[in-house]
């Protein structure tokens, strides 16, 4: 088979190369979220479970400060990453490197040893900041410009990204539970160097996608030296102030990694009436956090089939829209974080009752909702307007302002200690939900910075779905 039919077939109506790019995320985000999940713990076990053998005893503050930190860190050197993707080496060069740093940080976690741990730390934030952005900004490109299944295939790839956070939480979880810290970290491992196989493997199906446009034979060679348009400024504008919604997206919903964790631990009563495989009847902490990708699972096709009908009526369906409605959504969420810290009792100290699992289970399915509404649509929202010469650039500084949210969600998480889970839940539900209609508010200006760029043209597909492979 020629290697144009090879890059131009089909699967379900999108490039085969989505799929492709699918399942890596999908296992890198297996390694990364099945880490997240039990990394406060890890740090806290001392005091939080009572474990000396584990961990380093931190207070909840630090853990929370340092889980900021990490996370921050995670996401910002998606800059450089993205930098040195555009400039020198192209985005599938970047995300092989990537994969290859994952997966030395993630096995390099399995020692238990504090150097091991801060060095795969350190290897896994370079690793996410090569990976993450040139990956995301590979989708794009499977997509010419006006080709309305584009926000439909990141729905799709966002699919892949919380089917490896589900099942990266729950077994990870559930295997440093049963067996120890440095066996899930192990585990986590595993998950990226079967990630790094499957991209190997795919590269076939990426023939003319991420490719390093400066090379001497590249047809795009000289669009990396012209400047910028005016059009292309003005859509750069407001890239940037898009960011300011997702950095608030993120220091909200990012509780769940940190304060949400931390809560569900020593405040949530996790007991059932009966016994679970490998976990007994208390379902541990770090398996809450798989319910927010279950319910991305569930959702994710319903919600992005949505927004398609609800544009197609003629209504308004901008992806500034939808995020801004994200946020709202999300908000709502933590009204029932608000009414678990009312269920708990406490006697000085001593925690007497504790909340029900309804309040998490539930702020989890509005956070999922919100967060499908807005997070898929930024990422593809960003392959729409950024010019080609700083596209991986541009995808960067995304990650980098969620990297600023992560942070500030540390931030905010921290002052529980001192203002009550009640207030910081409260607060961050009134403050999101406010911003959210201040962005509807404003919403024409900031649309007319785009000029166009999200109305789409004609295509051959009237569907952003199929059931047939095409080889054109």
């Amino acid at each position: 088979m020629k290697e144009s039919a090879i890059k131009e077939r089909e699967l379900f109506g999108h490039p085969v190369g989505l799929y492709v790019l699918f399942f890596v995320e999908m296992w890198e985000r297996f390694s990364y979220y099945g880490m997240r999940a039990i990394l406060t713990l890890f740090l806290a076990a001392p005091i939080l479970i009572g474990d000396p053998q584990s961990g380093y005893g931190w207070t909840n503050a630090e853990t929370l400060s340092f889980y900021g930190t990490y996370t921050m860190m995670v996401y910002l050197m998606s800059i450089p990453g993205g930098w040195i993707a555009d400039k020198f080496i192209g985005q599938k060069k970047a995300v092989m490197l990537g994969g290859v740093l994952l997966c030395l940080g993630h096995g390099i976690l399995a020692i238990d040893a504090q150097w091991a741990f801060f060095t795969g730390l350190v290897l896994i934030v370079i690793g996410v900041g090569f990976l993450k952005p040139n990956i995301s900004t590979m989708v794009g490109g499977l997509y010419k410009q006006g080709d309305d299944r584009r926000d439909f295939g990141f729905y799709i790839f966002y699919l892949g990204i919380n089917l490896g956070a589900f099942l990266g939480a729950l077994i990870v979880g559930a295997v440093a539970a049963k067996w120890g810290w440095h066996y899930g970290f192990g585990l986590a491992g595993i998950g990226m160097a079967i990630g790094q196989l499957v991209y190997m493997y795919g590269l076939k199906y990426l023939e003319g996608v991420g490719e390093f446009l400066g090379k001497k034979d590249s047809p795009d060679k000289e669009l990396m030296k012209k400047p910028l348009t005016a059009v292309e400024k003005d859509r750069m504008l407001v890239m940037f102030l898009s960011f300011l919604i997702i950095i608030v997206f993120w220091g909200a919903f990012e509780q769940a990694g940190g304060l949400m964790s931390l809560y569900t631990e020593q405040k949530t009563d996790r007991l059932l009436s009966f016994s679970l495989p490998f976990v007994g009847n208390e379902i541990p902490a770090a398996v809450f956090q798989s319910i927010n990708a279950f319910f991305i699972i569930v959702f994710a096709a319903v919600i992005g089939k949505f927004w398609i009908n609800w544009g197609r009526k003629g209504k308004e369906s901008s992806s500034l829209f939808k995020m801004a409605i994200g946020v709202i959504i999300m908000a709502f969420g933590f009204f029932f974080m608000s009414k678990a810290s009312t269920e708990v009792v406490m006697n000085g100290d001593e925690i007497v009752e504790k909340s029900a699992m309804i309040w998490l289970v539930l702020a989890y399915l509005f956070h999922t909702i919100g967060e499908l509404c807005a997070s898929p649509v930024a990422l593809s929202f960003i392959t729409k307007l950024a010019p080609v010469k700083y596209a991986s650039f541009m995808m960067g500084a995304y990650f980098a302002a969620t990297g600023l949210g992560n942070k500030l969600a540390g931030f905010v998480g921290g002052l529980s200690e001192g203002a009550g889970e009640f207030q910081v839940f409260t607060g961050i539900a009134i403050f999101c939900t406010l911003f959210g209609v201040l962005i509807l508010l404003i919403l024409k200006p900031l649309k007319r910075l785009t000029h166009g760029a999200e109305d789409i043209k004609g295509t051959k597909h009237e569907e952003a779905e199929g059931f047939e492979i095409a080889d054109n």
